[in-house]
């Protein structure tokens, strides 16, 4: 009897549920012929069922997807909801609840998909940011007072304790260890950490240290790095060769993912990891919900495309996840662009091209 993957599939807004089709049919493809299967269980979380009900995910839902294999997430966001509502009621709230402690962005540009940094290719924009997912500025702590007169404060805190950071650097050190024994392209390059520890005397002292100690004890024999985060925005777009994995903590990650996602060719090939190493993960593509390109079938796929083939390699299925890279990267070839609308194929064309690859 062949294996099944239980999959919680949250569609989401806009054009989620347009990525979500293709990602899926993707991946019943890559299982078909390779001895395992999928049960996908739909939930309607966004913001359509916000603007119906007001409410944004119960916590019973919660205890629903903890008896998944993965979860998988096309996009949260609605034009008429506003910011912040959905991204706190539903996106951090899973990541909190189940502890997707990792978020795992692969920065990586694929042959005939553009970067806009000038006499870069391939061979130098292939790195990796582990993002600490639950912890720091994002946790809520803090508050405002006085609130719409002249003398209003207000106070969001960065806040780690050891245990969080230290959890965060061993996944950071253990995936440059996994890197560096599959090609010695990555072996030549430190593991970086990212951080503003002149100025954030505290939280940056703490990063530093436990990056350092556990450095020196366990993974003595890998390279080690630090770069102000300033100044690895600067390098990403300079020298992107530079870098393999890189690990930061929450708010600083956020912000150069998207940075990384630029130069890898933009949202539309950009996919993440929301990891709980121990439980249950959740994979999804780095764009937006994109509603003004909602229904038109003209939405890039990739990314959703690429986030079903980081959950395969979590789910411990490699041989279909790399044949779903090789699949896209056959597809990327043959795409005019990478952007909605510039293509040369709709949305499905692009799914139903990398679905015929791998099965």
């Amino acid at each position: 009897m062949s294996k099944k993957y239980n999959i919680a599939v949250i569609p989401g807004d806009g054009t989620g549920p347009e990525v979500v089709r293709e990602g899926i049919k993707v991946l019943k493809a890559a299982a078909a012929s390779r001895g395992f299967a999928f049960d996908f269980t739909e939930f309607d979380f966004g913001g359509a069922r916000y603007l119906k009900t007001g409410e944004t995910l119960p916590d019973s839902a919660i205890g629903e997807f903890r008896k998944f294999d993965a979860m998988f997430l096309g996009a949260i966001g609605h034009p008429e909801v506003k910011p912040g509502i959905l991204e706190t009621g539903i996106l951090l709230k899973i990541r909190f609840a189940l502890d997707q402690y990792i978020n795992l962005r692969p920065v990586k540009l694929y042959p005939n998909v553009e970067t806009p940094l000038k006499d870069k290719g391939p061979e130098h924009i292939d790195f990796v940011v582990i993002r600490e997912n639950t912890g720091g500025i994002y946790t809520g702590h803090g508050g405002a007072t006085r609130v719409g007169t002249s003398e209003e404060i207000a106070t969001q805190l960065m806040v780690y304790d050891r245990r969080t950071v230290d959890r965060c650097l061993k996944y950071a050190f253990e995936l440059k260890e996994k890197r560096n024994a599959k090609d010695p392209k990555y072996a030549a390059k430190p593991i970086t950490l990212i951080h503003k520890r002149n100025v954030l005397t505290h939280c940056g002292d703490l990063w530093y240290r436990a990056f350092e100690e556990m450095g020196a004890e366990h993974y003595p024999e890998l390279r080690r790095d630090y770069n102000h985060v300033d100044a690895a925005n600067m390098w990403f777009v300079k020298n992107p060769e530079w870098f393999d994995v890189t690990v930061t903590e929450n708010l600083f990650g956020d912000i150069i993912t998207d940075l990384g996602a630029m130069i890898q060719g933009g949202l539309g090939v950009a996919s993440g990891g929301n990891i709980n190493p121990e439980g249950v993960s959740m994979f999804e593509p780095m764009g937006g919900s994109a509603p003004k390109y909602a229904g038109q079938n003209v939405i890039n796929p990739m990314a959703a495309i690429g986030a079903a083939m980081m959950m395969l390699d979590a789910l411990g299925e490699a041989e279909a996840s790399q044949a779903i890279e090789a699949a896209m990267v056959e597809v990327m070839q043959n795409m005019k662009s990478q952007a909605a609308g510039k293509m040369g194929f709709s949305t499905t064309e692009v799914g139903d091209m990398v679905a015929k690859l791998v099965s």
